[in-house]
């Protein structure tokens, strides 16, 4: 797949899902704090994806899979697997709309997001020893039961539906120069990337990894998807594996312009300095946040945007924010 191919896509899921959805403001980054510059002499803007009804953008691509279902698709259910924030949004959309959910987790999971996850009205199930496990156990159930797999990133209509934000930041911000995207599996990059690079092809998409979960980065410098060793990582919902066959890789491959890793320091203290200015913050948005202060050199004079995809940080990382 192409990213010209998911143009009508994302179209349509921007005609639909504000049913569920709703659009999410910009902030401005101050030119400095407490006295320290962090601006690089640069407008810096957020988008505030931690706003969503879910507090992640995940909400997007969950509900325009589930209105791109047939009747007897949806009535039949869903089966996704998640991180966290991707089986709260298919939970969520799946409430609304009157579907059917179940999500599959790994153990990785904490406690908190299955709660979370069960209130909205789906059943969990906790399989496995990783996100890749849990991913391929519900494919397998899905297929078994005859119900449709919702894929956290590997499905057009996911992808399409992440890529609304595109949209929004193409009116809210049309001077936009460079904006700094976290990676996981890549569904979110590559729906933002692909609306942009025929809509504002000017803009630079900068793709952004913790150090200790740079998945979709190895295998792009090697070419193709391979397993890579992880470490822990604050930025939880970016971790995992990238599953094989995967449709993201070569839209990634397309759109991404700049790579940028970051430590867990760098991510930790860019949370802080999140918070610090009053936005909810899980580890991916500081990872996105962390690769903006890493090489807000490069932009002197630019009008930089990071997003700030998520606001759901586990008990134990909110506690390192307090």
């Amino acid at each position: 797949m192409l990213s010209q191919d998911l143009l009508p896509l994302i179209d349509a899921a921007a005609a639909r899902i504000y049913r569920v959805v709703h659009e999410t403001p910009l902030a401005r980054l101050p030119s400095s704090i407490d006295g320290a510059a962090v601006t690089g002499q640069g407008a810096v803007v957020f988008k505030q994806e931690q706003l969503q009804t879910t507090g992640s953008f995940k909400l997007r691509g969950a509900t325009n899979k589930l209105m791109s279902l047939s009747g007897p698709a949806a009535a039949a259910g869903v089966v996704t697997s998640s991180t966290g924030n991707h089986g709260l949004g298919v939970a969520t959309a799946a409430r609304l709309l009157g579907i059917d959910a179940e999500v599959f987790l790994s153990p990785q999971v904490t406690p908190a997001k299955r709660q979370r996850i069960v209130e909205c009205g789906a059943r969990v199930r906790i399989v496995g020893a990783d996100p890749l496990d849990a991913e391929s156990a519900a494919r397998a159930e899905a297929a078994m039961s005859g119900r449709t797999y919702v894929s956290p990133y590997n499905d057009p209509f996911v992808i399409a539906g992440q890529g609304t934000i595109a949209v929004e930041l193409k009116r809210q911000a049309p001077d936009l120069d460079t904006l700094f995207v976290a990676v996981g599996g890549g569904g979110l990059i590559s729906g933002i990337g692909s609306y942009l690079r025929h809509a504002a092809p000017d803009v630079e998409i900068i793709g952004c990894w913790p150090r200790n979960s740079a998945v979709m980065y190895e295998c792009l410098r090697a070419g193709r998807i391979v397993r890579v060793p992880e470490s822990a990582t604050l930025s939880e919902s970016t971790a995992g594996g990238v599953e094989p066959g995967a449709i993201t890789f070569e839209l990634c491959r397309e759109v991404i312009h700049r790579s940028v890793l970051v430590s867990e320091e760098e991510i930790l203290r860019a949370m802080r300095l999140g918070v610090q200015q009053g936005f909810a913050m899980e580890g991916a948005s500081g990872v996105a946040l962390a690769a903006y202060l890493k090489d807000r050199a490069r932009h002197a004079g630019k009008t930089c945007g990071v997003l700030l995809c998520g606001g759901n940080p586990s008990p134990a990382i909110a506690d390192l924010l307090a």
